[in-house]
């Protein structure tokens, strides 16, 4: 191909996702869907539930939206959920993606539809908590048939310790399990908190932490949005095999970069994305895995900056990431205030 015909090419190529992205932005429901989308991922059926749209149109505007490359779909177990995508086909249309990601942003959701999107969380919460509620005698030997404590737990303290060798003055844990990691956080920070909101997973890990004589652990009964957790005050903030349990990912990663402290990191261990569906049922996940450029992206969202980084790959097909995220310490973050 020729330099004449190349750039011809090129130019019909971006004339064509230009167009895309116009017809995507130019609807008031897919610009609603955008904003939804905005918290994290949800399925066809959540979607119409919440803005109150039948399935067939709700399909309509999410193909238009996902053929301008603002949106994607992915399968978990039997059902198809749609983010945002946060990097544009063509890099010469960033600005108008990221505009029209910005814009939809803005948009305030009318009350019903808020009450309806806060409902879909809380059943996802539910749903989490009661698995945990009913099955933490067995939990632990559920998630070993994953990935055990005993592969992942040294990796993410190694990890931690190379970063910020000198502990600090809070840890914060959420979702601890049976409290395993509080005991390796324990003799590096002069208080650490574990975070559950299923109090039969938060009386096993405080009965492990009375064994263990660990005097500067305690608990909070909630999740990471709970009022009893300061701003700014976090050395760390630790998320082991929580992630695929939680509602809404993406908002961990907003709650976490709220009580760190500017410097402070933020360290996760988790499934990389798979397709062994089983484990919805053995181990009450909601989500199955997640890609590394997931994290990434939620990091970056919530103001956190890519730290180092460490991938194991187990014989059982799951593949477990540890990663950190940094929140600066020369900048001041702004979290925009929601209803939702």
């Amino acid at each position: 191909m020729n330099t004449a015909t190349q750039a011809s090419s090129n130019s019909t190529s971006l004339d064509t996702e230009l167009l895309q992205l116009c017809k995507a932005g130019g609807d008031a429901l897919r610009l609603q869907v955008l904003r939804v989308l905005s918290r994290d991922a949800y399925s066809v059926q959540e979607l119409c539930h919440i803005l109150d749209c039948r399935q067939s149109g709700m399909s309509h505007h999410l193909k238009t939206l996902t053929v301008a490359g603002l949106i994607t779909k992915r399968r978990e177990g039997n059902s198809l959920f749609y983010r945002r995508t946060y990097t544009p086909s063509l890099p010469e249309l960033s600005a108008l993606h990221d505009a029209l990601l910005g814009s939809a942003d803005l948009i305030v959701l009318a009350s019903d539809q808020q009450q309806r999107l806060e409902q879909v969380y809380l059943e996802r919460a539910e749903r989490s908590r009661v698995f945990f509620a009913e099955h933490a005698g067995e939990f632990g030997e559920q998630q070993e048939q994953m990935v055990a404590y005993g592969v992942y737990g040294q990796s993410c303290l190694e990890l931690l310790r190379s970063s910020q060798a000198n502990g600090g003055k809070l840890a914060i844990e959420i979702g601890p399990g049976e409290g395993a990691f509080l005991a390796e956080l324990s003799p590096h920070y002069d208080k650490v908190i574990g975070v559950d909101n299923a109090d039969t997973m938060l009386t096993r890990a405080n009965e492990f932490i009375n064994q263990q004589a660990l005097s500067n652990v305690s608990f909070i009964l909630g999740d990471s949005r709970n009022a009893n957790l300061q701003q700014n005050a976090a050395d760390c903030v630790v998320s082991n095999m929580v992630l695929h349990h939680v509602p809404s990912p993406a908002e961990i990663f907003k709650d976490a970069a709220r009580l760190l402290k500017p410097g402070g990191i933020f360290c996760v261990t988790d499934l990389c994305r798979h397709d062994q569906s089983w484990a919805r049922d053995a181990c009450g996940d909601l989500w199955l895995g997640f890609e590394p450029d997931d994290l990434t992206e939620w990091a970056q969202a919530s103001g956190l900056q890519d730290g180092p980084a460490a991938y194991l790959a187990q014989l059982n097909g799951f593949r477990v990431q540890v990663r950190q995220f940094i929140k600066p310490d020369h900048v001041q973050l702004h979290t925009k205030n929601r209803s939702v």
